[in-house]
């Protein structure tokens, strides 16, 4: 079991063979529309823009930067 969704990502990527953006929707919108936050999970427009941006270091991901609402935040 991964430790964090973020490497959960990836190893749907490596192990199971599915696209980077096909794993991550499955890890952000399924559980945010299972738990009904309809306005988060995705990258569209007129959602929430929560994300992370990571770097692969030991092939484990490490969080570069990240933005809250559409603002830089780290």
């Amino acid at each position: 079991m991964p430790s964090t969704p973020k490497r959960a990502a990836f190893l749907l990527r490596d192990t199971v063979g599915w696209a980077l953006l096909k794993a991550v929707n499955t890890i952000t919108r399924n559980p945010a529309r299972a738990i009904g936050l309809n306005d988060r999970g995705g990258l569209c427009p007129g959602l929430r823009a929560d994300l992370i941006r990571v770097r692969l270091s030991s092939d484990m991901p490490i969080v570069r930067s990240a933005w809250h609402k559409g603002e830089r935040a780290f």
